[in-house]
Parts: C-alpha cells; sequence; structure tokens
C-alpha cells in the first residue's frame, strides 16, 4: 500500500489529466479498484478508499486525521441534496483541490458528469450512507449531519 498520509504537493499526478490524484482516488496501484498495470486515474474513486475515509475519519485528499471543519467538494446539486461523493477533506486541501481542477471539464472524482461549477462547503460532522438494494446511484454518500457553515462557489 502507498504512504499515507502525504502533503498535497506530494500527491501523484494524473498522467492524461495533468492534476493531483487524491487520496480517496487510489493513490497506489494494486490495491482496491486499481489492479496491477493500471495508469493512474483522477476519473473515479476508490470504494475501499472512501469507507476508508469515512470509518477512520481521514481525508479523501492527503488521508490524514481531520479535525473540524470538515470541508467538501462537489457540485451545486450536490450541496443542494445535502449529498456528497467524494469524502470529506481538511479546508486546506479541500481549497487545494478546488484551484487543481478549477479548469478540468470532465467526468472526475467519481462524478458521472462533468461539473458545471465547484463548490465548497465546510460543516462540523456527517453521516456515512451506503446505497441501498433499491438506490439507482450505488455509489456511497457523505451527508452533512449539521448545517452547512460555508457554500463557495469556486472560480473556474
Amino acid at each position: 500500500m502507498d504512504p499515507a498520509p502525504r502533503e498535497f504537493a506530494e500527491l501523484p499526478t494524473d498522467p492524461e489529466l495533468g492534476v493531483p490524484v487524491p487520496f480517496a482516488a487510489g493513490t497506489d496501484v494494486g490495491y482496491g479498484d486499481r489492479p496491477a498495470g493500471s495508469v493512474l486515474s483522477a476519473r473515479g474513486l476508490d470504494k475501499r478508499r472512501v469507507t476508508q475515509c469515512a470509518l477512520s475519519r481521514v481525508c479523501g485528499v492527503c488521508g490524514a486525521s481531520l479535525g473540524r471543519p470538515l470541508a467538501f467538494v462537489g457540485t451545486r446539486s450536490e450541496v443542494d441534496r445535502l449529498a456528497f461523493h467524494l469524502p470529506p477533506a481538511h479546508l486546506a486541501c479541500a481549497e487545494g483541490l478546488v484551484a487543481a481542477y478549477s479548469s478540468v471539464a470532465e467526468e472526475v472524482l467519481g462524478l458521472d458528469a462533468p461539473p458545471a461549477e465547484w463548490v465548497l462547503a465546510t460543516t462540523a460532522s456527517f453521516e456515512f450512507v451506503r446505497p441501498g438494494r433499491d438506490d439507482l446511484d450505488k455509489r456511497p454518500t457523505f451527508q452533512p449531519s449539521s448545517a452547512l457553515t460555508e457554500v463557495t462557489p469556486a472560480r473556474r
């Protein structure tokens, strides 16, 4: 397994998109959803890492233990639903991720469509919700269990 936690500047880079690959996307090869011989990618999320982030309360970007506030990076629809697919992060990690991905207009970080805009929201706590058998979207979500304290559209 790869070294974690890592400083944001030490995250591996997606060779196709040129952006950092966060911890929750699987920053190593041959573990979780990334089979040996595959190329690192920021397009999807690694199911094992997502669950690890939820259960161990570690940052979805760097892999270090979380404190407060918790920062969520997502789309406007994720904020409106209060259900994020990318695990929570440190505020500084989330800000770095938004800056790095601001010009990416493709499906990344487990999203099923390119984001129209990135949104950064902070909160104090969350619930990890696994999809039910009848749910159309089989991806788990992180649902803030306290009010969002800040919602900031990220500029492109």
